[in-house]
């Protein structure tokens, strides 16, 4: 692809997420999010692969149905209040359906069947910006319609998520379908307190796209697309297999890293609420995230593969990357949880 079609594309996709972003419309949200949508396809699938194509395939359709989902529900709604405000979306069947559209435009549990497929027949860059900036527009679109969806539904898919989440990840040994997994169990988090609070919501949302892009880097760096590659990640770079350690740690919400500090503010904001089971129940499938984000800091930092010429020096043969992504997100992943008080109040 030349370097002007690429500029096109991806600006493309940065206006199609502005645009929802910005929009009070729902004509214009759903007119960014096809922006957005048509935008990635060709990223996608620039590839010529068949599990590039078939990745491509399945996130169209996945992406156009659930944007026909939301067109739907909005012109429902428009044709009993008869507006097209996003912030008053107040008939209840539109609403339903509008929360079903988000969440799986999101990857959300039950209608989450497509993220970990597509992120496996995406590149380490395509899967990047699926589970980070993609995220951005349907959950802009949550946080302006809150006051009108559903609470019962969204704590639902929450603790769905963060449960099927976790135990999805536990089989896996694909580094980008356990970063798919562990995107379901974060967003989950990010869903059931929604309806509560919005500011931890906007928090959790920050630190979920802080700890994914340097996780994501850091595998690109390492070119690490299995767990057993990891295991050589030592002989590309010692330093860069620690800030892995820590940011995989950070994801599963271990103190002192930053990873801590939403699952604590979602933990108290769920206990203020009176749902201690819905709060125990979630910290308890957090535990499955844990395990295999453990397991993937084992081979990462505690297994030494067969030492030959080939895994000695790898190092050599490994093209250079800019690592300046790097050094501007990994102390946000790691060190922001003593400026908690800061950020709350």
């Amino acid at each position: 692809m030349s370097p002007t079609m690429y500029m096109i594309i991806i600006s493309s996709l940065t206006m199609g997420t502005i645009i929802t972003m910005t929009s009070h419309h729902w004509l214009l949200a759903w007119v960014g999010l096809e922006i957005n949508t048509l935008a990635i396809i060709p990223i996608m699938s620039m590839q010529h692969h068949p599990r590039s194509t078939e990745a491509a395939t399945k996130y169209f359709l996945t992406q156009a149905a659930a944007s026909a989902m939301i067109l739907f529900s909005s012109t429902t709604n428009a044709w009993y209040t008869s507006t097209w405000d996003i912030t008053q979306m107040t008939t209840p069947h539109s609403n339903i359906l509008l929360t079903m559209a988000l969440s799986m435009k999101l990857g959300l549990v039950p209608l989450h069947f497509w993220l970990p497929e597509v992120l496996q027949g995406s590149t380490m860059t395509t899967a990047l910006i699926i589970t980070t900036w993609q995220k951005l527009a349907p959950m802009s679109l949550i946080y302006m319609s809150m006051n009108n969806l559903y609470p019962t539904v969204l704590l639902t898919t929450g603790l769905l998520s963060s449960v099927i989440g976790g135990w999805g990840g536990l089989n896996q040994t694909q580094t980008r379908k356990i970063m798919a997994y562990s995107s379901i169990a974060h967003l989950g988090w990010m869903a059931t307190v929604s309806s509560i609070m919005t500011n931890i919501l906007v928090l959790n949302l920050l630190i979920y796209l802080t700890m994914t892009t340097t996780m994501f880097y850091s595998l690109m760096l390492l070119k690490s697309k299995t767990i057993q590659d990891t295991t050589t990640s030592w002989t590309t770079s010692p330093m860069l297999t620690i800030i892995m350690m820590l940011t995989l740690l950070s994801l599963g919400g271990l103190p002192p890293l930053t990873g801590f500090m939403p699952k604590w503010l979602v933990l108290e904001a769920l206990t203020m609420q009176n749902l201690n089971p819905l709060a125990l129940i979630m910290a308890m499938a957090s535990l499955l995230s844990l395990f295999f984000y453990l397991r993937l800091t084992y081979t990462t930092t505690l297994t030494l593969s067969p030492n030959s010429t080939q895994t000695k020096y790898k190092w050599r043969f490994k093209p250079n990357m800019i690592a300046t992504p790097l050094t501007t997100t990994m102390p946000a992943t790691l060190l922001l949880l003593p400026l908690t008080p800061l950020v709350i109040y």
